[in-house]
């Protein structure tokens, strides 16, 4: 099992590269949660590193953002 740290930086990894996504699609958190069905006030949440999140709304976040939910997991733990 992870310790805290490591499941906080996770979590601050995960929201880095989504938002990086996210500003290279071009979308602000309110047109993309009309693309997800997601509140725009939970977006800002996850990539800030503030949620920890469903693998229903990784597959969410991944059709809002037309990207393969893989994507979202690609970069350095």
């Amino acid at each position: 099992m992870q310790n805290e740290k490591d499941k906080v930086d996770f979590l601050i990894q995960f929201g880095a590269n989504f938002g990086k996504i996210r500003k290279m699609k071009n979308l602000s958190f309110r047109a993309l949660s009309q693309k997800c069905d997601l509140d725009y006030a939970d977006l800002n949440k996850i990539e800030k590193g503030k949620r920890n999140i469903t693998l229903t709304t990784i597959a969410e976040l991944a059709r809002g953002l037309s990207v393969h939910p893989k994507d979202l997991f690609e970069f350095d733990k």
